[in-house]
């Protein structure tokens, strides 16, 4: 079992993942480039958060203990950074189903937020009770984090224009 430390430091990743994807999905709900430049974009935007965060991780390594990671070090940091790539997977799936008619494009991505905005609203539940604070300060919890969710896909649509 993971220590307490990595799973919050995978959980960190999983929410800055999340939030950053609300902005992508916005945003392409905006310009509607067709179901393959969306899905290039997501999963393009996946991998680079990934590598982006993967070589910090291993670079600081190196910095702070004179070497490469290896070993559990190194499956650590594989494993804290790999929801920055499952981030796409939720986004990609409402994609396809607008590929195949199911939906509009721009109802798929708008889809994909609103599912991201829910999660970031359940995380801050989970927190709140686990912080102790009873139902109430859960859900204030969870309503602060889908606030910075909703606030983040506004500023993405009224800047990306």
């Amino acid at each position: 079992m993971p220590s307490p430390e990595t799973m919050a430091d995978r959980l960190k990743e999983r929410i800055y993942a999340t939030i950053t994807m609300i902005s992508v999905v916005v945003g392409l709900a905006a310009t509607d480039p067709g179901a393959p430049g969306a899905l290039v974009t997501v999963l393009t935007t996946a991998v680079g958060l990934w590598a982006a965060a993967f070589v910090a991780d291993t670079q600081a390594h190196r910095v702070l203990h004179g070497r490469f990671a290896r070993g559990r070090e190194l499956r650590r940091t594989l494993y804290v950074s790999s929801p920055l790539l499952s981030c796409a997977v939720g986004p990609a799936v409402m994609i396809a189903l607008a590929a195949l008619g199911v939906m509009s494009l721009p109802a798929a991505l708008q889809t994909a937020a609103g599912v991201a905005v829910a999660s970031l609203f359940l995380w801050g539940c989970v927190g709140g009770l686990r912080m102790g604070g009873g139902t109430v300060v859960a859900l204030l919890a969870g309503l602060v984090d889908a606030g910075i969710g909703v606030a983040v896909a506004v500023v993405k649509a009224t800047a990306g224009h």
